[in-house]
């Protein structure tokens, strides 16, 4: 699924897997490209093979393929019905511009606001990344819109930020049913919430890649891309723990075996 720059053409002189990998460790320590270690290839290769898949849409494509195969190892369908949205918002480096930054009253942050959609699982659907100042209800049109161009969610769930005019455009534009999920009335403190918990702990994992802690990039559709990444990588460790229906199966396996053994 990663395509050479010119086909039929010369063979690459680095190893895609080790691309793959420079640009993991990016954004897992949060260095820069300049600073990657001589262990990798150039970051001047690195940093081009990424702008060409960033062009291509190779990391939606991978996205969509690592996605559809957690939910099949999940005994679910391969394209979800239901997603999840949610935002978040990220102080901004100085290398950002006053043009694609701004302030969210809300949460007090001058930065960048990220709209992300998930499916009920919490496999990343679809990222948009907007300036702080967009409102919940605005900047979701935009994700939601790529939701509807290319996957087959037409329900979702949100928080009470989304609640109002979203509702209604959402249905009449985008056939859209958009489920706000209140908290209780009686919350105290901290409450996991049902069907929102999951794109919260998506997002929760996405920070723990330090590269997107802050957001350093000048364009946002870099920033985008990045999360595509660290989506990406959350998906292949999943992946590599095991399938559910093979963990379960090498359970069964071991405790026959003590069985007949004891």
């Amino acid at each position: 699924m990663l395509p050479l720059s010119k086909e039929p053409g010369r063979v690459p002189k680095h190893p895609f897997r080790d691309i793959v990998d420079a640009i993991l460790y990016i954004d897992r320590s949060g260095c820069s490209w300049r600073q990657l270690p001589v262990d990798f290839p150039p970051w001047q290769t690195v940093y081009g093979w990424f702008q060409r898949w960033k062009e291509r849409g190779v990391t939606e494509r991978i996205v969509q393929q690592l996605r559809e195969q957690i939910r099949l190892a999940e005994g679910r369908d391969a394209e979800p019905s239901a997603g999840v949205i949610d935002s978040q918002s990220v102080r901004a480096a100085d290398t950002v511009g006053r043009d694609t930054r701004g302030y969210d009253a809300g949460t007090k942050v001058n930065g960048r606001k990220r709209f992300i959609v998930t499916d009920t699982l919490g496999l990343l659907v679809s990222v948009t990344v907007l300036a702080a100042s967009w409102q919940d209800r605005d900047g979701a049109k935009t994700a939601l819109l790529s939701v509807l161009l290319f996957t087959a969610i037409r329900y979702a769930f949100a928080d009470q930020g989304f609640a109002g005019r979203l509702l209604d455009s959402a249905a009449r534009t985008l056939s859209m049913v958009i489920d706000i999920v209140r908290k209780p009335a009686d919350q105290r403190g901290f409450e996991v919430h049902p069907k929102r918990w999951v794109v919260e702990r998506t997002l929760a994992w996405l920070t723990a890649h330090r590269r997107l802690a802050r957001d350093y990039e000048r364009d946002p559709e870099v920033s985008e891309e990045l999360i595509r990444w660290a989506a990406i990588n959350q998906m292949l460790r999943r992946l590599a723990r095991g399938e559910p229906a093979q963990r379960q199966q090498r359970r069964q396996a071991r405790t026959t075996t003590l069985w007949n053994t004891h």
